[in-house]
């Protein structure tokens, strides 16, 4: 699911269509265009899709011999990806490099809160479900709560229901499925105190995600490119001692290398041996990097 730009300098989404169902030379033909016009390519995939999807896009990757192509499946559900992919693509306008900006999709998701409002719960298998609320769940009438990401959370829905969410200023979006959504709108939103609130179509692959129809999802995150350039930013890089590529964290996302290991020795227990060590790893072998134009999928 694409969604619609949140400002005018939100860049557009490609979407990847059927990978798994078309020819592998079509999908081979089309993942090549975009590496040479853009440069670099992160896609990003839902983890409610077959794992055969994803296979499609590795054995794709590997034949194009190329470590321009990165694949992103972080855990979450259909709504909080599609935020995350639009907030990627806000940041795609920015003076970021394309290895920063695809780390961005792991810092990212820390500041995002993702949940639903359901009608049963005896087929999520996302969220710990007790024997109490799976026997409550086929009651007629009986809704639940569930906070999936950052901490799983579950409350039948009631005068007292609530569930904790973000301790910062977030926005709301709701996806309104086939139950209400006015416990969303009108109970947790206020609950946490969120500065804006916006409704979009209910992304195709939620109701298998959350193992039923009748749910509304939402999703807390932040809208402001100025603030999500900053969490960016203020993340110490480091260069990928394989590829060459600028990242942020401790895994290259084009290559999947992660920065070698020294082994220690008395001598680097010395003065200055722990500083030695650090410059090592993060200057051994740069190459550097090409500021290049992306493309992001979804």
């Amino acid at each position: 699911m694409a969604l619609p730009p949140q400002d005018e300098r939100t860049l557009p989404a490609i979407v990847l269509q059927d990978v798994d169902r078309r020819p592998l030379e079509h999908v081979l033909a089309e993942l090549h265009a975009l590496v040479d016009q853009h440069g670099h390519v992160i896609v990003v995939c839902s983890q409610a899709l077959p794992a055969c999807v994803e296979r499609r896009l590795h054995t794709v990757r590997a034949l194009l011999e190329t470590d321009r192509i990165a694949l992103f499946r972080p855990p979450l559900p259909p709504l909080g990806l599609a935020v995350l992919a639009r907030q990627l693509r806000q940041l795609a306008s920015c003076d970021l490099s394309p290895g920063v900006l695809a780390s961005a999709g792991r810092l990212l998701t820390h500041y995002i809160h993702t949940g639903a409002l359901l009608g049963s719960v005896a087929r999520l298998d996302h969220v710990p479900v007790g024997l109490k609320s799976h026997a409550r769940s086929w009651m007629p009438g009986s809704q639940f709560g569930v906070v999936t990401h950052p901490v799983p959370q579950l409350v039948r829905i009631g005068p007292e229901a609530a569930l904790d969410g973000p301790e910062f200023g977030t926005s709301l979006l709701v996806a309104k499925g086939q139950l209400p959504s006015d416990w969303v709108t009108g109970t947790l939103a206020p609950s946490w105190k969120v500065q804006g609130l916006r409704e979009t179509p209910l992304p195709a692959e939620s109701p298998g995600w959350w193992g039923t129809g009748r749910l509304t999802e939402f999703c807390a995150y932040l809208p402001d490119l100025s603030v999500l350039y900053q969490l960016v930013t203020s993340v110490r890089r480091s260069t990928c001692h394989w590829c060459g590529i600028d990242v942020i964290g401790d895994r290259c996302v084009f290559c999947s290398a992660t920065p070698p290991a020294y082994d220690a020795t008395p001598a680097a227990h010395g003065a200055g041996g722990e500083s030695a060590r650090r410059d090592g790893a993060r200057h051994a072998a740069a190459l550097g990097h090409r500021r290049e134009r992306r493309a992001l999928t979804g």
